[in-house]
Parts: structure tokens; sequence; C-alpha cells
């Protein structure tokens, strides 16, 4: 998945962190929902302006920086 349509870093937003289409909801709100035990539906119901392809833009982001930080190691 190319999650650079969704995935937007605006300087001024969230303080740079990688937002979701340009909302105030971050990479990282997403990922610790998941982790926390959140399914992607309940997400989705907790928060109706968000779509499943957000959550999988969110999870492409990730697996691609944890790539890009490895390469670098």
């Amino acid at each position: 998945m190319d999650y650079r349509s969704r995935i937007t870093i605006e300087p001024g937003k969230c303080g740079g962190r990688p937002c979701i289409r340009g909302m105030r909801m971050t990479v990282y709100d997403v990922l610790s929902y998941l982790a926390a035990g959140m399914t992607a539906q309940e997400m989705l119901d907790d928060f109706p302006y968000l779509e499943a392809e957000d959550i999988q833009a969110c999870l492409a982001y990730a697996a691609d920086r944890e790539k890009s930080l490895a390469l670098a190691s």
C-alpha cells in the first residue's frame, strides 16, 4: 500500500508528527490503540472520520519506517 496519499506531515500540526489525511489523528494514536488491543472495527466505530485504508496506511508507514531504521544501522 502506498501510504503517502493518506499520511501527511505538516510542521504546524500535531508538532509535525505524521497525521492521517491532515486531521489531528496521528499515526502514533492509531498504532497505540491497536497495540492496546482495540480492533480496527472498534476504531472505525469510535472514530467515524477514519477509514479502513487509514489504519492500513498507518501500519504501512510504521513498517516502512522500521525498514528505514534497520537499513540505517
